[in-house]
């Protein structure tokens, strides 16, 4: 049995791979409606505005979607907060014209400066728009300076694949100063830093204390398939459990509607529950990967944007993980 398991192994991920092939890459939000940026594909505008959730508090909506052309690969939400001592930035975006485009949004918002960027975690599209903003402190916890320098070059390659001129000129400009979980104040606001991990080795989550408003990363994802490139689906949920004990009102995920409340935390939740519980159970039954795409899942799930691709993502991220753990207990006296 265990050698017929490892043959499975390679078989599982050469299905995937041809399953890979045939799930199409740009797919339409299902779930509720979210703004969408009036982009111009031709100019290479993303159409960015700022949207203000409160006093000085400002998200910057992308669409809930897959990375494409037709969006220009911007499917993050980042924003700014005005602190009368000058503008924080939350991410910085897909690419080197998203965030000129950002930045030229600001100003026009604000007359208070920009002097400081926090990176969330190490994706791409969290610090890939930081040659504009060259000028200015960027800061990200140490894990995920780490995990940015060693996936860099890779983000490069794939984004500029994806959405080709719109990434024309991008490259990578790291964070320059690391930061941790704790308070942060910054001219008049004060807000709070959480660590988390699950989504990927370091998920920072921001509170204004003012507002309450609260940028809480990839950690959470609003009518949206959550994206596990990096995930620990355990760790995951047990940060989610402990986000909760934050009783955060209004909350801006980085993909996904804006809300109040636990809606898109439960979600998420909700998600990676299914695939852990589900992963265990299709691993220690033998399944290949195959049989996991053609196992039907929560018509909930099927509503989420970025379904199936995002899914089919999800399966070639951690299924080989569970049929790895199934084999190893297997073997066990």
């Amino acid at each position: 049995m265990g050698a017929c398991r490892t043959g499975r192994l390679g078989r599982s991920f050469a299905a995937l791979i041809v399953a890979l092939a045939l799930v199409p890459v740009e797919l339409p939000a299902q779930g509720p409606a979210q703004p969408r940026p009036k982009v111009d594909v031709a100019r290479h505008d993303y159409g960015l505005t700022a949207r203000a959730l409160a006093d000085g508090v400002y998200v910057v909506e992308g669409a809930n979607d897959d990375f494409s052309v037709a969006n220009g690969c911007n499917i993050i939400n980042t924003g700014f907060i005005a602190t009368g001592a000058g503008v924080l930035v939350i991410n910085t975006g897909p690419s080197r014209r998203y965030g000129e485009q950002l930045r030229a949004l600001i100003a026009r918002t604000t007359r208070e400066p920009v002097v400081q960027v926090l990176h969330l975690n190490l994706h791409p599209d969290y610090f890939l728009g930081n040659q504009a903003f060259a000028d200015v402190p960027r800061v990200a916890t140490p894990g995920t300076r780490a995990g940015m320098q060693r996936e860099a070059k890779s983000y490069e390659d794939n984004l500029y694949r994806l959405c080709g001129d719109w990434m024309k000129g991008t490259e990578a400009m790291l964070p320059t100063q690391s930061i941790g979980p704790g308070p942060l104040r910054i001219g008049e606001r004060e807000f709070e830093l959480r660590e988390f991990q699950g989504h990927t080795d370091s998920d920072l989550v921001l509170v204004d204390r003012k507002s309450g408003v609260a940028f809480v990363g990839g950690l959470v994802f609003a009518d949206r398939v959550p994206t596990t490139p990096h995930a620990d689906p355990k760790v995951w949920l047990r940060s989610l459990d402990a986000l909760e004990a934050l009783r955060l009102t209004q909350v801006v995920p980085s993909h996904g509607p804006v809300h109040t409340g636990p809606q898109g935390r439960q979600q998420t939740r909700d998600y990676i529950a299914w695939l852990d519980t589900q992963f265990t159970r299709w691993a220690e039954a033998g399944w290949e990967m195959n049989d996991v795409l053609r196992a039907p899942a929560p018509e909930a799930f099927r509503r989420f944007a970025g379904w199936p691709a995002e899914y089919t993502r999800n399966v070639a991220h951690l299924y080989p993980r569970y049929e790895r753990a199934a084999l190893q207990r297997e073997k066990r006296p």
